[in-house]
């Protein structure tokens, strides 16, 4: 009964063709999944970062010494630094691999000739690995140059310019295998000489990178005079054309050369001091050339300018031959340096006054008050001309005034007939700035201090102090103190001067 039971279900032909449906299914599930991802095999994550994505695509293999570890999950485009625009790969790894190092590799590797592509890790050696869902940076993938671009620098234009290389290097050997020979022959002496220049080349201190980056620029540089250059190889082909006339004269030219190649490496030897200043100064000098590019729009006019001026110095010259003939008759007169001293004693003297008089004219604007009151000062004519009035309008009537003829003391307040009472104010040398350069403008401000009014035995109340205490600060027009870098003397002098810091309080 059992065995036609089971017999009975497999000859359904319902229930064989459902089960062979899913079983279709399930392996079109698997193989979808096995191209797009690991299924049923425990993964981690990690993101790299290529300058170029090289055609890689969704669903590449990753290997690792020739063995499938993971899969391409997905592929963008990031935004580098400086602008640059590159690929970051979602991978999938599987977990048995363990850890990766932190100091790993990753290259894209082409897998056939037919532009498939596979992502190659070759594991470090680092204590410490990447953890599930980091970054790897551009600085540890690498992008190998593809055949198919390299033939792509092998255009139309390049490959006929090949092949022109090639005639032309046939020609060049043709019927020459004499020479060849004798070339091949003196190879291992000239690579013996080779062999000390390479080696210099090769030093970094050489530099040689920087020279043919120079080359470029000045090939840049001459671009727009080719056609003048151009004119003087041809006027040089020329030369040389008549220097061969005479075949004698050139070999003497020539024999003298190894003499002469001795004598110039004995004088490098000498010139290696000099040669190592030139560098330095060069490399300091680097920055003014910088700058010199920016500059030349605006050198090269005040150049063809300069030029046209410098047609007339001669003309100039010739008018300026008698100006220093006279200089010249100046100079060899024996009064002159008489004169000279005379001047130079005059100077001396007058520097300690000038310093003092000068803060009177900067600080105080002294001269500026002096004129505006000059004109009231000398208003009321008279028959002779003009009379001073200044005390006539500020002087009351009192015995022994200010204003009064044959007074016999000074004005001390005595019996007033008419206004005030007057007290005799004689402080000379009013002060101009403190000694630390402070504005202290006394001159016409400074009113009458009756404490410091002592004379005769405090028996008149006369100021005649020349200074008076604290400063008083600048007039309207006046500044807070010297101006920055001006020298100056706070009293009349002769000694040694200072010299005032910059200000920094301003001006009022």
């Amino acid at each position: 009964m059992r065995g036609r039971s089971a017999s009975s279900v497999f000859a359904n032909p319902v229930l064989v063709g459902a089960v062979t449906v899913l079983v279709i299914i399930v392996a079109v599930f698997l193989s979808y999944n096995a191209n797009n991802g690991l299924p049923f095999v425990p993964t981690t994550s990690l993101k790299v970062r290529f300058t170029n994505g090289q055609n890689l695509v969704r669903g590449n293999e990753i290997r690792s010494g020739g063995f499938r570890i993971g899969v391409v999950e997905d592929m963008k485009p990031v935004q580098l630094s400086a602008g640059r625009v590159g690929a970051e790969l979602q991978l999938k790894l599987d977990k048995s691999i363990g850890e990766i190092p932190e100091d790993s590799r990753w290259r894209i590797r082409p897998r056939s000739a037919l532009g498939l592509k596979y992502l190659e890790l070759t594991e470090g050696k680092s204590k410490t690995a990447f953890s599930d869902g980091d970054t790897v940076g551009l600085e540890q993938t690498e992008v190998n140059v593809d055949l198919d671009e390299v033939f792509k620098i092998f255009d139309e234009k390049t490959r006929r310019a090949g092949q022109e290389n090639l005639r032309g290097f046939g020609d060049a050997f043709a019927g020459r295998g004499a020479a060849v020979g004798r070339t091949v022959e003196e190879a291992p002496r000239l690579f013996g000489h080779l062999e000390p220049v390479a080696r210099n080349l090769s030093d970094p201190q050489t530099q040689l990178p920087a020279f043919f980056k120079e080359l470029g620029d000045a090939a840049r540089v001459i671009a727009p005079i080719s056609d003048t250059n151009a004119r003087l190889f041809t006027t040089m082909a020329d030369t040389w054309e008549a220097v061969a006339r005479d075949p004698q004269a050139l070999r003497q030219f020539i024999s003298k050369q190894p003499p002469t190649m001795d004598a110039a490496i004995e004088s490098f030897k000498v010139q290696r001091p000099f040669l190592a200043e030139l560098t330095a100064f060069s490399t300091e000098f680097s920055g003014a050339t910088a700058e010199l590019r920016g500059a030349l729009p605006d050198i090269n006019p005040a150049l063809e300018t300069g030029t046209r001026i410098q047609r007339r110095v001669p003309e100039l010259n010739e008018k300026l031959e008698g100006t220093f003939a006279a200089i010249e008759d100046l100079t060899s007169a024996p009064s002159t340096n008489a004169a000279l001293r005379a001047l130079t004693g005059t100077v001396t003297t007058l520097n300690p006054q000038l310093r003092f008089y000068g803060p009177f004219v900067t600080v105080c604007n002294a001269p500026n008050y002096f004129f505006t009151f000059l004109a009231e000062h000398f208003s009321e004519p008279d028959t002779i001309g003009q009379s001073q009035r200044a005390l006539l309008n500020i002087t009351g009537r009192q015995d022994d005034s200010l204003g009064s003829m044959g007074a016999d003391e000074p004005a001390n307040g005595q019996e007033v007939i008419e206004g005030n009472k007057q007290f005799l104010h004689g402080n000379p040398y009013g002060a101009a700035i403190t000694p630390d350069g402070r504005a202290d403008c006394e001159a016409g401000q400074r009113g009458y201090l009756e404490r410091n009014a002592r004379f005769y035995d405090k028996k008149f109340k006369i100021e005649q102090d020349a200074r008076t205490p604290g400063a008083q600060g600048p007039t309207f027009k006046g500044r807070d103190r010297v101006p920055a870098g001006q020298t100056y003397t706070a009293i009349p002098e002769t000694g040694p001067y200072s010299q005032i810091a910059p200000s920094t309080s301003g001006e009022r």
